[in-house]
């Protein structure tokens, strides 16, 4: 289990000199949208999810649906975002080729960050326009403990979900009009990510 201060730092991701997360020359998504929230996206990652425990098995630690559109009455990209725990992510051959299999094409690889592993799903796959994002952890990561803390708090917050809301609209307004791509919308809308985190550690108790 990651400490309390592992938990609530947001450091560690930057790549050492000379490494690239991307995988086989790719890279972020090009273009950003944010849309209306879809009460379909519960029912899909269930989907998704079962697929996985059944392509994995007794390999699976942790599976949860996270991010935004696992937040109902949450505008988002329309692309699923799940957690993944394994007891080691670094193994590739024991997981990559079954994920391969369902349609899931590795995308990034970070062992100096928590030993995230991200694997996509590109539309058409789960619909027309629906995607998904499979982030690989280690049992030690706390990852997954500030997806799960961020999710839980906007379905139990109104007022932050729409300050939420309103700051992924215009992140990505801002980068669609400059041409950015997923990775600077992100950093567009960070600020207000981290203090909506900051409130939700204090709440429970991980920070002053």
């Amino acid at each position: 289990m990651p400490t309390r201060a592992q938990i609530v730092s947001f450091a560690g991701d930057a790549p050492p000199p000379g490494e690239s997360p991307w995988v086989a020359g790719r890279g972020p998504s090009p273009s950003v949208v944010v849309v209306d929230p879809d009460p379909s996206w519960a029912q899909r990652s269930e989907e998704v999810m079962a697929q996985l425990r059944t392509a994995l098995g007794w390999r699976v630690l942790m599976l949860e649906h996270v991010g935004s559109t696992a937040v109902a009455g949450l505008a988002a990209k329309p692309t699923l975002d799940l957690d993944l725990v394994l007891a080691d992510p670094d193994d590739e051959d024991a997981y990559v080729p079954a994920l391969e299999a369902l349609g899931f094409v590795l995308t990034v690889r970070e062992p100096w960050w928590q030993g995230h592993r991200l694997l996509r799903l590109d539309p058409p796959a789960l619909g027309e326009s629906l995607g998904c994002h499979l982030h690989v952890f280690g049992p030690d990561s706390a990852e997954p403990w500030k997806h799960r803390l961020l999710r839980d708090w906007l379905r139990a917050h109104p007022d932050e979900r729409e300050l939420y809301a309103a700051a992924k609209r215009s992140a990505a307004d801002a980068a669609s009009a400059a041409g950015e791509h997923s990775m600077l919308y992100n950093a567009r809308k960070q600020d207000v990510v981290r203090a909506i985190y900051a409130r939700a550690f204090r709440a429970a108790g991980l920070s002053d």
